[in-house]
């Protein structure tokens, strides 16, 4: 599935290539299947939502295309880089490097302010101290956040706790955004928010975003949706039948 042209990405410009991915979870008691031949590409550029009923593979899915956890079988090529056969702290380091991650629970730690949360990808991947604070500082900038730097995560709201995490997300100026539900735990109004900075950045910075949501309103911002069910994809959807969808709502 190649989907829908994007604007700025050349013809066969594909970031995530992912064939026949296979994943299975051995309870002891049962085998679940939870990814069963997944195929995917997605070029350059692109926003791409995932959805589909509760326990049909959606953040299996995200988890094993970004190298967050291992899958029994299948390919999965990031820029042309195989991370199937990457060693652990190869995966590590190309994590850090070339992706960001948006979670809907933020993955904040308490103790540290804003700036120190934002700069921790930049300290694991060896980023002296002065230059990480200055680039987690430009960061927090982007996302209108900076007079809030010395700031803990208690001290700020819901929507500017996921704006924190976004600009982590975007501190390395990776390739990749992976997204999941990161408006699951906010209202609609922060909600609307939120994407509207996701899409204003992908525009700005040419990102690409992979996201994991439940809300055809944030899938109609993408620019196609991928609709899983049983650990299958049973069917894409443009942004303009998901649009119709979330009038509905």
């Amino acid at each position: 599935m190649s989907g829908n042209p994007v604007p700025g990405a050349a013809p066969g410009d594909t970031v995530i290539d992912a064939r026949d991915v296979v994943k299975t979870y051995d309870t002891g008691i049962i085998q679940v299947h939870a990814l069963r031949g997944v195929s995917l590409e997605v070029k350059r550029g692109e926003m791409v939502a995932i959805m589909g009923p509760s326990g049909c593979g959606k953040t299996t899915l995200l988890n094993s295309l970004s190298g967050l956890d291992d899958f029994d079988s299948g390919i999965v090529l990031i820029n042309g880089q195989d991370i199937t056969r990457m060693p652990d702290d190869k995966k590590t380091e190309f994590r850090a490097r070339d992706m960001g991650f948006v979670f809907q629970t933020y993955n904040l730690l308490p103790v540290l302010t804003a700036a120190e949360n934002v700069e921790l990808p930049l300290i694991v991947s060896g980023t002296r101290p002065k230059v990480a604070r200055e680039m987690a500082l430009a960061s927090l900038d982007r996302v209108r956040l900076r007079e809030w730097a010395n700031q803990r995560p208690a001290q700020l709201s819901g929507g500017q706790r996921q704006r924190v995490t976004i600009a982590r997300a975007l501190v390395n100026r990776p390739a990749i955004i992976w997204a999941d539900e990161p408006t699951g735990a906010l209202d609609s109004a922060t909600a609307t928010e939120i994407m509207d900075l996701i899409v204003e950045l992908n525009e700005a910075e040419h990102q690409t975003c992979v996201i994991v949501t439940h809300d055809p309103k944030v899938a109609a911002r993408c620019h196609r949706t991928i609709q899983m069910a049983d650990g299958r994809i049973v069917r894409e959807d443009s942004r303009e039948r998901m649009a119709a969808v979330a009038n509905e709502h």
